[in-house]
């Protein structure tokens, strides 16, 4: 629905919305005037919108507004000519409008959905909703060394019970390169392979297990703590729920029109030739 409902054609969009626009509000800003007519912010905001995503990125700032700019001036003057070498009477160029205008509409009712849509009160009921259904999972933080013989991973083990820093013997020995001190921060029993997850759920904490096998080889485990997975805070989640909604508000608001709607298909579009 995102995808369709921000779809762009070109210069037609902007001959549509120049137009709709042509008397603008008091407060707009003149930037430029092509033979007399206006360019305002609000023409340039408009064009932001509608091309600022296929423009490369390191455009950015004063220098992407004037890039814009230019191309607004430069639509007046195509649109200007078109205009005397009389394309605005064509069929094809009203069927362009037509479907600009159509679209236009539709941004601007499935937006004032979304507006409305995404009160604070209706964000928190559905993140409150999703909170409640969480399972209470429960996620682990582990130590580990990892050696590839059982005997290695034995004599690692004897180290440690022997007193050694748990985190000192990992560095010294642990042929796993990606956790310091052997640390694998938190997780959950899903994000490890079987054998070392068993083993280090059954762990309480400040235990060391025994070497555990796991097809990266030979595991000596050290839990630091167990808890049950937090669910992440609302603003840390604020935009995923937004989205959630509008989506869910726009799609019931186009089923209900459809339902209502008298649609007949008279004849399914031509196949595209291979």
């Amino acid at each position: 629905m995102k995808d369709f409902a921000r779809s762009v054609t070109g210069a037609a969009l902007f001959t549509l919305a120049l137009t709709l626009g042509a008397a603008s509000s008091l407060e707009a800003k003149v930037l430029a005037k092509v033979n007399g007519v206006d360019i305002t912010d609000e023409d340039l905001k408009v064009a932001l919108d509608d091309i600022g995503a296929g423009l490369p990125q390191q455009v950015q700032g004063p220098e992407r507004e004037a890039y814009v700019l230019d191309y607004l001036i430069d639509l007046k003057i195509v649109a200007r000519k078109a205009e005397a070498d009389k394309l605005s009477e064509s069929a094809e160029f009203a069927r362009r409008m037509t479907y600009q205008r159509d679209k236009a509409l539709m941004e601007g009712l499935l937006g004032k959905v979304a507006r409305e849509a995404t009160t604070d009160a209706e964000l928190r009921k559905i993140y409150n909703e999703a909170a409640g259904a969480q399972k209470s999972d429960m996620e682990a933080r582990a130590r580990h060394i990892l050696l590839p013989t059982e005997d290695e991973a034995k004599a690692a083990l004897k180290r440690v019970r022997a007193g050694e820093d748990f985190a000192k013997v990992a560095d010294d020995v642990s042929k796993d390169p990606g956790s310091q001190g052997g640390d694998l921060g938190w997780f959950t029993a899903d994000r490890m392979v079987p054998e070392f997850s068993a083993a280090a759920f059954k762990l309480e904490k400040g235990q060391i297990s025994d070497p555990v096998k796991s097809q990266f080889g030979w595991h000596v485990i050290k839990l630091e703590d167990k808890r049950a997975k937090a669910f992440p805070d609302f603003e840390a989640v604020k935009d995923q729920v937004s989205n959630y909604v509008v989506q869910k508000a726009q799609t019931e608001q186009i089923v209900k029109l459809r339902e209502s709607a008298k649609i007949e298909k008279i004849e399914s579009p031509t196949p595209a030739a291979k």
